[in-house]
């Protein structure tokens, strides 16, 4: 029996996402023939037991669109914080917008907590090797493998999942998680995409063991070899400043003389650090989009359901445009949630938070950050409805 921790949310592709939300004040349905023919976005938190993981198991996020027949599986799993108390409010939330890339493309989607992260139970992977933990790399690698493996499992039962096809997606400790995955693939495992994988970084382009990490690439290389090749894609950028592009190919090289294989593709520069280019849909969609074309892993080939419409919901005075649109970008995003302005037309607003008092803490420290808001009292005039 699957075991709900909220509320389940079935919301119409017109509707607010959130947890269990109620329309704000304003509100207004949007045309209801449209959303008959664009389907239903169903969005639910839940945990799902694993082996290890008692009592409650791991913090899982499903994500789908409502269509007839049963569908591929998605498994996207996150990186480890450099600070260690940022792990404890690690939420799948915070993968919302990848979910919805692949639930559009006609993917059922599980977003996994793994063991020790966030609400999750269990030790946290990461103290099972690697940079002065109890074992290896390998070890830590092959531990997040084991939760992915338990949820697949879980998600395979489920009535509308076809569970011959599977693809699992994740990270930095995440992406790591996938090359020990396809080491030792679970039935039904189509392909493995690794973002920036890897583990021990200090994100100042310093391993703690980086001889010890390129032997655990050797390692699953092997072991990929032995099980028969798993199709990976394995991304990373070029302005990455955990798993930098000289680090990354030592990665490349010890996984190929291993006798594994996948596709390596260096990504442009993203942002301030290319690490989180994962959290940037828009930037890596063509990449995997081909990738998945190439392994016949597109259920719905070239269609891609429509995201979620925001509601009707008139900004708040005083945003100039680029306040507007964000608002509108607000209004179908994750909970906790919460949006702040000043008087001066300031703004800021943070999705996918651990809780509604750090989404408004988040929200508020931004809009007073903004060109409009220095100076001025900022203040939180929209959140996750129902939230305390």
């Amino acid at each position: 029996m699957r075991r709900i921790w909220l509320a389940t949310i079935a919301v119409l592709l017109s509707a607010a996402n959130g947890g269990s939300q109620e329309p704000l004040p304003g509100w207004r349905p949007a045309d209801e023939a449209a959303n008959a023919r664009a389907g239903r976005y169903v969005e639910r938190e839940m945990f799902v037991p694993v082996p290890n993981a008692m009592p409650q198991g791991l913090d899982v996020l499903e994500v789908s669109i409502e269509m007839p027949g049963r569908h591929p599986l998605a498994i996207l799993t996150h990186g480890t914080a450099v600070k260690p108390d940022e792990r404890l409010r690690v939420t799948p939330w915070a993968q919302l917008n990848q979910a919805r890339w692949f639930a559009r493309r006609g993917y059922l989607v599980l977003v996994v907590v793994r063991k020790g992260y966030g609400k999750s139970a269990g030790i946290e992977d990461g103290r099972s090797g690697g940079c002065g933990g109890r074992g290896s790399f390998s070890d830590a690698g092959e531990a997040s493998a084991e939760d992915l493996r338990g949820v697949i499992r879980w998600g395979m039962k489920l009535p509308e999942v076809d569970p011959e096809t599977v693809v699992s997606v994740g990270v930095s400790t995440g992406g790591f998680a996938q090359v020990a995955l396809a080491a030792d693939p679970p039935r039904g495992l189509k392909a493995a995409i690794s973002f920036a994988g890897g583990r021990g970084s200090d994100g100042k382009e310093h391993n703690c063991d980086l001889d010890a990490l390129v032997g655990a690439f050797h390692s699953f290389g092997k072991g990929a070899a032995r099980h028969g090749q798993v199709p990976m894609l394995w991304i990373y950028s070029q302005n990455d400043h955990f798993f930098p592009p000289a680090m990354a190919a030592q990665f490349d090289a010890a996984y190929r003389k291993g006798g594994g294989a996948e596709e390596f593709v260096m990504a442009p520069p993203d942002g301030e650090d290319g690490h989180h280019l994962y959290s940037h849909p828009d930037a890596w969609s063509a990449t995997v989009t081909e990738f998945l074309r190439a392994h016949n892993l597109l259920p719905l080939g070239d269609t891609v359901l429509p995201p979620p419409m925001a509601p009707n919901i008139p900004a708040p005075m005083g945003l100039a445009e680029r306040g507007v649109e964000a608002w509108r970008r607000y209004l179908t995003s994750a909970p906790y949630r919460a949006f702040a302005v000043s008087e001066g037309g300031g703004w800021g607003y943070s999705a996918g938070a651990f809780s509604q008092q750090i989404a408004n803490d988040e929200a508020l420290e931004r809009c007073g950050k903004s060109n409009a808001g220095r100076g001025a009292k900022c203040a939180v005039v929209a959140a996750t409805p129902g939230a305390k």
